[in-house]
C-alpha cells in the first residue's frame, strides 16, 4: 500500500496521495513500536519543564 500511494503521488503530484502515504507510514511505524521511543522522550521533556 505504501509503495502504491508513493507511486500515485510521484506520477500525479496529488497532495492527498502524499498525505495518505505519510499516514500509512506513521501507522506502520507505530505498529512496529518505532514511535514508542520518541513518545517516551517527549514525555521526559515535559517532565523537565
Amino acid at each position: 500500500m505504501r509503495d502504491f500511494t508513493w507511486q500515485v503521488f510521484t506520477q500525479t503530484g496529488d497532495v492527498e496521495a502524499y498525505l495518505l502515504y505519510k499516514e500509512v507510514n506513521n501507522l506502520a511505524a507505530s505498529e512496529l513500536g518505532l514511535n514508542a521511543g520518541l513518545e517516551a522522550e517527549e514525555g521526559n521533556a515535559a517532565d523537565e519543564e
